[in-house]
């Protein structure tokens, strides 16, 4: 379960519906309740499984413009047709989690589970990397997710095989790859759950 809230909402202009088609995009069809605002503004989204919520922080975390808190545990059955209508300890635990967020350098906070501190402490980290990323490392990791190789990625900016090479080692991209299947345990142990589910 994941509530974000938008930073510094009162002086900026209303990013809700963006940061919900955001989660939408970055989810895919992996939600188990559709993002949504909740209240003011703060949106919600219910993820099935650790690499959707950890896809879904990673993206909003990114531009520095939402506090992320990810709420760990189960929900209340059946399930409402609506994220805001939900009900369960997930819940209660994504508002814990986006309080502290709002306090924290990084922006985040993971509440719940018997991993959830350790699950935090590496995020917090990876977040940190990112957010010392340069517009030009930020360049070739978008060209890499695109799944380009580094040699394609080199044609497609004019520049060198050295220099992509250089930029990937200066963005922290191998260290980030390596840390993703890490979290994704941490936070399926989080849950108490196999690796399949998290904050459902």
């Amino acid at each position: 379960m994941i509530t974000a809230d938008q930073r510094g909402s009162r002086t900026r202009s209303d990013l809700v519906p963006e940061g919900i088609a955001a989660v939408a995009e970055a989810a895919g069809t992996r939600l188990t309740l559709a993002p949504e605002r909740t209240a003011g503004d703060e949106l919600q989204v219910a993820l099935p499984d650790p690499a959707a919520v950890l896809d879904v922080v990673l993206d909003l975390t990114r531009a520095g413009s939402w506090s992320v808190g990810v709420g760990v545990g189960p929900v209340e059955e059946p399930l409402p047709a609506q994220v805001r209508a939900g009900r369960g300890t997930a819940f209660v635990n994504a508002r814990d989690a986006v309080e502290r967020a709002k306090r924290t350098p990084t922006r985040l906070a993971i509440t719940g589970g018997e991993g959830g501190a350790d699950a935090e402490a590496l995020l917090r980290l990876l977040v940190e990397l990112r957010d010392r990323r340069t517009v030009e490392g930020w360049e070739i990791y978008d060209l890499l997710a695109e799944g380009l190789t580094q040699r394609e990625a080199a044609a497609r900016l004019s520049i060198t095989e050295g220099a992509v090479s250089l930029r990937v080692r200066n963005a922290g991209i191998r260290t980030e790859e390596a840390a993703i299947p890490a979290l994704h345990r941490l936070l399926g142990r989080a849950d108490g759950e196999g690796p399949g589910e998290v904050g459902a």
